[in-house]
This record gives C-alpha cells, sequence and structure tokens, in this order.
C-alpha cells in the first residue's frame, strides 16, 4: 500500500513539473538543437494511426531497447546487432542528444533500410508512458544499465510487454538512494520480468532494492567491436608523429583546472620527452568551454576538428594539447595513445568506461572515483592492465613515467588485450536469457 501510495506521489510530481520540462527542453536545445527536435516524443505522442505496430513504421512488433544516453548506446551496439542480425525490427529510445546522435551514427543503414528506428523515451508520467506503450506495441523490453522508472515499469506489466534490466549495474551509493523509497524501490524492481547483472555485487544489490532472482551475465561493453577503420587510422597517425600521445579520455567538469595544472607544472617525461596530450571532453556541448580553459593555462593548443577528415593531419609540433572535439572517433584516440587516463574518476562522479582503451591494448590510468565501473576497474588492475592514481597530478606524473619504460607499457597492453578477451560473451548470454521473448 505505502508503495502504491509512494508512486501515486511521484507521478503527481512529474505532473507538476511539466512548464519545468518544458523549458528544460527548450534551454537544453539551444546547446544541443538534437535535442529539441521531436519535444512532443517526450510525452508519448509519436504520431496518429489505428494499427499498430504497422503505424509506428514497423512490419512486426519491435524489440525495444532502452540506452538512455552515449555510454549506454554505445554498451548496446553488440546486442542491437545481434537482434538486427536474426532480422528483428529494433526500437531504440533515448534521452540525451549525445545518445541519439550516436545511435543514427552506429546503425545508419539499419535506419535507412527500416529495421531500426530512434525516439525519445518519454518522461515517467503515466499518461505518456500509456500512450508510448499504445503506440509502438514492443514485443518485449529491454533496459541497458540503470535505467528503471516506476511508471514505465509498472505500464509495461499493464501492456503484456516483458521487460529486462540488461547489462544491469548498481553502485552501493545508488543501492543507498533508492532504499530511501524503499517500498517504492522494491515493488518497481520486483516488477522487472528480468534482471541480468555485470556482477555478483550488482546482482546483490539489486537483490537488495527487490530485484527478482537477478543472474550474472557480465558486460556488454567487453563485446563492443572497436571499428577497425578508426583503430588503423589512430596506430597510423600516432606512428606519423615524433612523440608520445597521453589520452585524458572523457574528462568531466571540475577536473580540467586539476589536469591542465599538473602538465604545466610536468610538461616533460622523467627522460626530458614532451609528450602531446589529447584532452577529450565527456559531453560535446563543454568543447568551447575546455578550450577557454586550456588557453587561460597558456598551453598551446589545437583542435581536432580542424585537422580534417581521416587520415587526420598531424598538430603542430609545438602543440602541448590537441583538444579532442570530435564525436564517434573515441577507438582512434586510444589506438593513438601511449597511456590513456579515463578520467570522470578524479571527481566523484564514478568514473567512466575504460573497457574500450583495453580492447585498444591501450594501458590505462584511473582516479580514485571509480564507483559506477568498480568491478571492471578492479578487474583491469588485478589483471595488470590498469593502474590507479591518487588524483589528476599523480595521475600525469605516472603517465609521464609509463613513457619512459617501454618493457612496463608492452606488458600493460598484453595484459589489456588478455582482460578484454576473458570477459566477453555478456551478448549471447543475453540473448540466450530473453530469447523466449523474440519469438
Amino acid at each position: 500500500m505505502r508503495g502504491a501510495l509512494l508512486q501515486a506521489l511521484y507521478s503527481l510530481l512529474w505532473r507538476v513539473a511539466t512548464p519545468f520540462l518544458l523549458w528544460r527542453i527548450w534551454r537544453r536545445a539551444r546547446r544541443e538543437p538534437v535535442y529539441g527536435v521531436f519535444p512532443a516524443e517526450r510525452f508519448g505522442f509519436y504520431g496518429k494511426g489505428k494499427d499498430a505496430p504497422a503505424r509506428a513504421g514497423f512490419q512486426a512488433a519491435p524489440v525495444w531497447v532502452h540506452a538512455v544516453s552515449l555510454g549506454e548506446t554505445r554498451a548496446a551496439q553488440p546486442l542491437v546487432r545481434a537482434l538486427l542480425d536474426r532480422g528483428l525490427p529494433v526500437l531504440l529510445t533515448h534521452m540525451t542528444a549525445t545518445g541519439r546522435n550516436e545511435g543514427g551514427r552506429l546503425f545508419e543503414q539499419d535506419i535507412a533500410r527500416g529495421q531500426l528506428r530512434q525516439a525519445w523515451l518519454p518522461y515517467d508520467m503515466p499518461g505518456a508512458v500509456r500512450r508510448f506503450y499504445r503506440y509502438f506495441a514492443p514485443r518485449c523490453g529491454l533496459l541497458i544499465e540503470t535505467e528503471v522508472w516506476p511508471n514505465l515499469v509498472a505500464g509495461a506489466r499493464h501492456h503484456g510487454v516483458p521487460i529486462a534490466l540488461v547489462s544491469a549495474r548498481l553502485s552501493a551509493a545508488s543501492a543507498r538512494k533508492a532504499l530511501r523509497v524503499a517500498s517504492l524501490a522494491r515493488r518497481t524492481y520486483a516488477r522487472l520480468d528480468a534482471v541480468l547483472a555485470q556482477t555478483q555485487a550488482d546482482a546483490d544489490r539489486l537483490r537488495q532494492v527487490g530485484a527478482q532472482a537477478p543472474m550474472v551475465v557480465g558486460n556488454l561493453k567487453f563485446d563492443l567491436q572497436l571499428p577497425p577503420e578508426l583503430v588503423q587510422a589512430g596506430a597510423a597517425w600516432r606512428a606519423a608523429l615524433a612523440r608520445p600521445v597521453i589520452a585524458w579520455a572523457s574528462t568531466r567538469e571540475g577536473e580540467e583546472e586539476a589536469i591542465l595544472a599538473a602538465m604545466r607544472e610536468m610538461p616533460r617525461t622523467p627522460a626530458g620527452i614532451a609528450p602531446l596530450a589529447v584532452l577529450i571532453p565527456r559531453h560535446p556541448q563543454r568543447f568551447d568551454e575546455v578550450a577557454t580553459l586550456v588557453e587561460a593555462a597558456g598551453l598551446a593548443m589545437q583542435r581536432r576538428s580542424r585537422l580534417g577528415a581521416m587520415p587526420v593531419t598531424a598538430p603542430d609540433p609545438h602543440t602541448a594539447v590537441l583538444l579532442g572535439d570530435s564525436l564517434g572517433e573515441m577507438p582512434f584516440y586510444y589506438a593513438a595513445a601511449d597511456v590513456a587516463i579515463v578520467a570522470g574518476s578524479f571527481a566523484p562522479l564514478g568514473g567512466q568506461n575504460l573497457i574500450e582503451a583495453c580492447a585498444c591494448g591501450t594501458p590505462v590510468i584511473v582516479g580514485p572515483h571509480t564507483f559506477n565501473f568498480a568491478q571492471a576497474s578492479e578487474d583491469a588492475i588485478e589483471a595488470g592492465a590498469a593502474l590507479r592514481a591518487d588524483d589528476a597530478r599523480a595521475a600525469w606524473r605516472l603517465a609521464l613515467e609509463l613513457i619512459d619504460d617501454q618493457a612496463r607499457r608492452a606488458a600493460m597492453r598484453e595484459a589489456a588485450a588478455r582482460f578484454s578477451a576473458a570477459h566477453a560473451g555478456a551478448t549471447q548470454r543475453v540473448m540466450r536469457a530473453v530469447r523466449g521473448w523474440l519469438g
């Protein structure tokens, strides 16, 4: 009873927030134009018609995959590809512009063929969710990693749509937050038809908040097939440079100042080598902001966007920082790097995915805050593929030392390749777990 009352209050708060949501769409669309396209979809209005699912552009009921943002969209790629390869139509939903852009890039040909359609997932309002299910009539829903919404999950049960949380993860901090509204959390997680967790620790926490019989299937990110043309281009670009490369990958707000201070303090390795630092902000709307920070730090900078299409022109030899202001080129940056420092972990933000760097065979350094990728980070460190530093300054110093230590870098590259290969296979385990829903 308490869970039902909390859900009713939760739904009421969404309705009250509607004017703010409209303002938020308008505001974000000024910085990210894609965020403002098809705004009615965010309230469950997708079109008119009577016959589902044909009215949604599909010839059969689609498999619905929800990948909220950029990271989840990349993580979903091997699963979506497996579904498409079986000839199944796919509805791919997002909440952010970066996720939608990446999905469009990854599945451009499938969209053109009509086998995949992208849409915004509606806000978690009962009416919007009801319209979503009525319009698309999916045969099942696969939510990537963390996207559990009370009305969305309740609506799936009401409309007879089996739903799974896939490659599921739940940090200790998120579990504590969920248990503050334990009755609503347990009511919601218990309604999931399947919970397929990344690790045993995730499964244990998911069970604690109400998930029924979670299974451990692994992390979909280990199954990512990196575009060979980008990996080859990165390796060739690095070979053409006369100096080593250190990538600061997926930096977040509040980290760059410390990063730039460390680089100014230690511009060279102990052996006197000046590397090129590639600074890659996590969010594209911050590219100009980070460029301003680099200029204010007095470091010579060039922007990746001004070096042309592949093959990428080499930067000026006096350039200290190359700003990675491009989308979809992370494999290029990792393949070009002698060392990758995976950021988002030098502030209490939970870290970013290091698996892609390991798949490129690049030695990795992470900061102290990796709770969103705790198991993968610890496993990579234990395998010898990654190292942990206390702060940005220590990470930069460690990267400089690795540049001078070719034997240690070679050992870490081999460890990274073994680590990636050992953890593959989550996609097939997910496909086996949901095969009864696929027809």
